[in-house]
C-alpha cells in the first residue's frame, strides 16, 4: 500500500513539473522535430546531388575516352576544352566524383608529361575523395609523377601514404618496393633493407615482389 501510494505521489509530481513548464517542453520537442526534419532534408538533398555529380563526371570520363588518342597533343583543341570542362566541375567539389574528375585531368597531364600539374591533379583526387578506392591510386601515381621530376623524398612520403591508406590497393606491394628502390637512389641503404623487408613481411605470397626484395636485401647486405 505504501508502495502504491509513493507511485502516485512521483506521478503526481512529474504531471505538476510537465503542466507547470510544458510551454519549455514543447518548444524543445519542436526544436527537436524541426532538426530532425532538416537533416531529411539535407540527405536526400545530398544523396541527389551526389548521384547528379556522379552522373555529369561520367559524362566527362565518355568525352575522355573518345579523345583517348589526342590526350598527347597539347594543341588539341577538344582536349583543352575537356580540361576548362574538368577544372570547372572540380573546382571545390568533394567525394567520388570530384576524385574521379582530378583523376582523369592528371591522366591527361600524365600523357603530355606535364609532370607537375598530374602530380599536383593527382593529389587533388585523393583530397577530393579519401574514403574510396580512387585515394590509394591517386597517391600512388602522385608519387609516379613526383619521381618524374627527380622529387625522390616527395615520392617516397607519397609511395608510403598509399602503402598506409585503409582502404586496400592491389598495387600497395609494388609502392612499397618502390620505397625501397627510391631510397637506395639516395643513398639510404639502412631504409632501403627496411622497406624490402616489409614486402616480405606483408606479401610474403606474391612471389615475384618477394623475390625481388630478397635479392635486393641480399645485394645490399653483401656491399
Amino acid at each position: 500500500m505504501q508502495s502504491s501510494t509513493g507511485n502516485e505521489k512521483k506521478t503526481d509530481k512529474i504531471a505538476d513539473f510537465v503542466q507547470k513548464n510544458r510551454k519549455a517542453i514543447f518548444g524543445i520537442l519542436g526544436v527537436i522535430l524541426v532538426l530532425f526534419a532538416g537533416v531529411i532534408v539535407y540527405l536526400s538533398l545530398d544523396a541527389y546531388f551526389q548521384k547528379k555529380a556522379i552522373g555529369e563526371v561520367e559524362e566527362l570520363n565518355a568525352r575522355f575516352t573518345d579523345l583517348r588518342f589526342e590526350l598527347e597533343d597539347d594543341s588539341s583543341a577538344d582536349v583543352n576544352d575537356l580540361l576548362d570542362s574538368l577544372k570547372a566541375f572540380a573546382q571545390g567539389r568533394k567525394g567520388f566524383a570530384g576524385g574521379r574528375a582530378w583523376a582523369l585531368m592528371a591522366q591527361i597531364y600524365g600523357a603530355r608529361k606535364e609532370w607537375s600539374e598530374a602530380e599536383n591533379a593527382w593529389r587533388a583526387s585523393a583530397k577530393a575523395a579519401p574514403k574510396t578506392y580512387l585515394a590509394p591510386a591517386a597517391l600512388f601515381n602522385a608519387a609516379v609523377s613526383a619521381e618524374e621530376q627527380g622529387k625522390l623524398e616527395q615520392a617516397i612520403e607519397l609511395f608510403e601514404e598509399c602503402v598506409s591508406h585503409p582502404f586496400d590497393y592491389p598495387a600497395a606491394v609494388r609502392a612499397q618496393f618502390s620505397i625501397g628502390r627510391l631510397n637506395e637512389q639516395l643513398g639510404n641503404t639502412t631504409a632501403a633493407i627496411e622497406a624490402y623487408r616489409v614486402v616480405l613481411i606483408r606479401w610474403p605470397n606474391i612471389t615475384v615482389w618477394a623475390n625481388l626484395a630478397h635479392s635486393r636485401i641480399a645485394a645490399l647486405e653483401s656491399r
